[in-house]
């Protein structure tokens, strides 16, 4: 295949950013990749892959590293304060497209599975980041914090739900980032709680607190998972002491395991706790930028399929870029056009999954039964509900073939 000379700067080295590396790459673009962290971030928390986005996953042709990445885990049990189970989820429940899904990794993983796939043939910075972006009709100067200046033709923001190039281009993020009233964390922890393939959760509805741990591929380690209510969010991301203190504080005289998991709060390597928070956008482009991921459509953790969206999007952004030339305005228009539907259902499942966490007032009216046909309509649309074009006439140097 012959190059088509397209210059494209992806902001952001997790997920979607490098799933945008992979596609834009194959469709002949030079693509350079800028991460302001030093390195791939380990562990974090455990993100899903159902339907349509499994399909994706096959046509990158990465479905064996993936699967082989996961972290097997066999279904989930809520349980009581005591660990009395209460409900029981299996992995294979819906197809593997269930509470537990089938294809189920650490962000860490994943984003190791996509590095490496993508590292040959694409230029990654790590250790710097975007100070500084104009952008005219024929291209995008970009100047580094490192002090170097390039000039691209496209440049994709995909640098989470804080992201700075967000900031820079669309506007400040109060604008965009809508606080869904929780906070999450996530940690690694020794495994010893006799965790054997079963994610084991304990919610506590009237406190709006809840804290479980999920099963690793190495099984002398678990994934310890807080949560608790917050009307606001003030703690800055980057803080993570200040972030533990928050912690320890909300989640303090919380029952079950809580206390032993939160004894190896200092002793963690790969602590992350963040706002739940969703990324409400009119547009996802201005001119030769875009945004992809969280830092476009952020569904939150609760919705279960943010990794989904990102690897969807990756794949939609490349073939629309590609099959029109490289045209900035058509390109976005057409990837927007196709991700709309599927962003929206998506962020309807985030909300309605805090919702039923929310505490109720004392005086609150019972809440009206939910429509279950609506629901599953609603559900279909967030796992299946986008079209994935085959874009047989862009050029592919790696189609995957059945």
């Amino acid at each position: 295949m012959t190059a088509s000379g397209i210059r494209v700067l992806v902001a952001g080295a997790s997920i979607a950013g490098p799933a945008l590396a992979h596609w834009l790459r194959r469709r002949g673009a030079e693509v350079t990749v800028v991460e302001r962290a030093p390195e791939l971030r380990p562990g974090g928390q455990a993100v899903d892959a159902r339907g349509v986005a499994k399909e994706v996953i096959r046509r990158m042709g990465l479905d064996a590293a993936v699967r082989a990445a996961c972290t097997d885990t066999a279904g989930a049990y809520t349980v009581d304060v005591d660990g009395n189970v209460l409900e029981t989820f299996r992995a294979d429940d819906h197809g593997g497209d269930g509470y537990i899904a089938e294809i189920e990794i650490l962000r860490g993983d994943l984003s190791q599975v996509l590095f490496d796939d993508t590292r040959d043939g694409v230029e990654y910075v790590f250790g710097d980041r975007i100070a500084e972006l104009t952008q005219d009709a024929d291209g995008v100067d970009v100047t580094f914090a490192g002090g170097d200046r390039r000039r691209f033709d496209l440049v994709v923001g995909a640098d989470g739900l804080h992201s700075a190039l967000r900031a820079m281009v669309f506007g400040p993020r109060e604008q965009f980032v809508r606080h869904l009233g929780m906070v999450l964390a996530f940690y690694t922890v020794p495994n010893e709680f006799g965790l054997d393939r079963w994610l084991i959760d304990y919610q506590d509805q009237q406190s709006g607190r809840s804290a479980g741990l999920r099963p690793l591929q190495d099984a002398t380690r678990a994934m310890a998972m807080l949560s608790f209510t917050a009307a606001d969010f003030d703690v800055d991301y980057r803080d993570v002491e200040a972030q533990k203190r928050l912690l320890r504080e909300r989640m303090a005289g919380f029952g079950w395991q809580t206390p032993r998991i939160l004894a190896h709060l200092d002793d963690t390597p790969d602590f992350y706790l963040d706002q739940v928070a969703q990324v409400v956008m009119d547009r996802w482009s201005s001119g030769r930028v875009g945004l992809l991921g969280d830092a476009a459509f952020s569904s939150s953790p609760m919705s279960g399929g943010g990794t989904g969206l990102a690897l969807v999007g990756a794949y939609l952004l490349a073939g629309e870029l590609a099959s029109c030339g490289w045209d900035p305005e058509a390109g976005f228009a057409g990837y927007e056009a196709r991700m709309r539907s599927f962003v929206e259902a998506n962020q309807e499942i985030g909300r309605m999954h805090v919702q039923s966490r929310e505490v109720p007032a004392p005086d609150a009216e019972p809440s009206p039964e939910l429509d279950m046909e609506a629901l599953m309509e609603l559900v279909e649309r967030a796992i299946n509900g986008v079209e994935l074009p085959d874009y047989a006439a862009v050029p592919d140097s790696g189609a995957v073939r059945p």
